[in-house]
């Protein structure tokens, strides 16, 4: 089968974008070509016992994280390669209030595009001393903060050609477990941007944008790192975009 050409792809996000759209994408978002396989297909079930389904969900505590899962550059004994960042902000609500003891999650590429999994073949080197995984609780005014590596665009096969604009994963569990957000952060300017139907499935521009970090020179610490502010809002007008299927 012929893969589908990048013009094929803006014509079928042109084509979606002039419907107009809700708050967030179909999950069967057809230039995103793996939703097929992984949004729903059956109707939801209701739970029965709605409060049963918090009492058994997973429970997080500040043992549960330890000095180190903050900073990904110092996981392991060596130093990673790429472009060291700091990436900081506020988990906050509808109303901009922070939420409190938080766990938020990241997981992302190394500096090559390429993450330390058994199913991911891109033919970039990996780095031993960069899992690309941390996670951290927010304080009490709703901050969190990672040290990490600039990850690299990747191809991802989604059509010919595809690539995707460096990003990081983010998952946040909200005030309950059945309230996770899981979403992605992306760097300012990215020449990606306009080719990546992921980004694209979001149709409010203004919505777009708030995928984007905010690169502040007065989070940078010299000759170490440069700084990222990025806020999530887990609900509301200006809540984050959450991915669709998780």
């Amino acid at each position: 089968m012929t893969p589908l050409t990048q013009a094929d792809i803006d014509r079928e996000i042109a084509e979606l974008h002039a419907g107009g759209g809700g708050e967030h994408p179909a999950r069967d978002y057809a230039p995103y070509r793996s939703t097929v396989l992984r949004h729903p297909k059956q109707p939801l079930v209701p739970l029965k016992d709605p409060e049963a389904a918090e009492l058994t969900g997973p429970v997080f505590g500040v043992t549960d994280v330890t000095a180190h899962d903050h900073d990904l550059t110092r996981q392991h004994l060596g130093e990673p390669l790429g472009e060291r960042i700091t990436v900081q902000g506020r988990v906050l609500d509808r109303e901009g209030r922070p939420v409190r003891g938080q766990l938020v999650e990241i997981w992302q590429a190394n500096a090559s595009g390429r993450y330390p999994h058994q199913r991911d073949d891109h033919p970039a080197p990996l780095d031993p001393n960069f899992s690309g995984v941390g996670r951290c609780l927010t304080d009490d005014e709703g901050r969190y903060a990672f040290t990490t590596i600039k990850p690299g665009a990747y191809p991802w096969r989604n059509h010919a050609n595809a690539w995707r604009p460096a990003h990081i994963h983010f998952s946040v569990f909200g005030r309950a477990f059945t309230q996770r957000l899981v979403t992605q952060m992306y760097f300012p300017n990215d020449p990606l941007f306009r080719y990546d139907p992921i980004m694209n499935s979001v149709t409010d521009d203004r919505a777009r944008q708030r995928l984007v970090a905010a690169y502040v020179h007065d989070l940078s610490r010299p000759e170490w790192s440069l700084g990222y502010q990025w806020d999530i809002v887990l609900d509301g007008p200006a809540a984050t975009w959450m991915e669709e299927g998780r």
